[in-house]
Formats: structure tokens, sequence, C-alpha cells
């Protein structure tokens, strides 16, 4: 289950699942109570680290959570699936 958006002291905070192709954001926190150690330390791998800019560039049209994202991270181009994005707390720019 995706959590909703929220606010925290004025500052629009979400997963980045729920954001919008072309919104660019920082990177909040990496990984969920449900994450495991080896997909946490992936993601830190892959440039997933906090306070680094991203940008949602590509999202399928499919809304399934196996659904395909793409994001520019670090200066690279990483593709998740949702629920793996899901994990992903940013703050909106």
């Amino acid at each position: 289950m995706e959590r909703n958006r929220g606010y925290v002291r004025g500052k629009q905070i979400m997963p980045l699942s729920q954001m919008q192709v072309g919104q660019r954001a920082i990177i909040c926190r990496v990984g969920s109570l449900k994450s495991s150690e080896d997909w946490m330390k992936k993601l830190l791998e892959m440039g997933f680290l906090e306070g680094s800019s991203i940008e949602l560039l590509y999202e399928s049209a499919r809304k399934k959570q196996s659904a395909l994202m793409a994001v520019r991270v670090r200066g690279g181009l990483v593709a998740l699936r949702r629920s793996e994005a899901q994990s992903i707390e940013v703050e909106l720019l």
C-alpha cells in the first residue's frame, strides 16, 4: 500500500512512485522497514543517496506495481519498478 503524499514542516514529501513525469526532487530517505539489506545496498550503489537530486523521465502507462519508471539520479539513468520506487521518499523541488 502506497503512502499518501504528506507535508513535513512545509515540505512536500512523497514516495518516488507518486512523482509525475518531469518533476524533480531531492531524495530524503532510501529504504523502508520492509526493504531487505541487499536491496538497500543496491539502491545506494546505483546512486540513490539521501540529498541527491532525482528527476522522473518516464513512466509506463500501466499503473500496476510492476510498471517501469526511468529516473535520472546523480547523472545516471536508472529503471525501477513502481513497487521498488515506493521504498524511496523524496521532497519535491
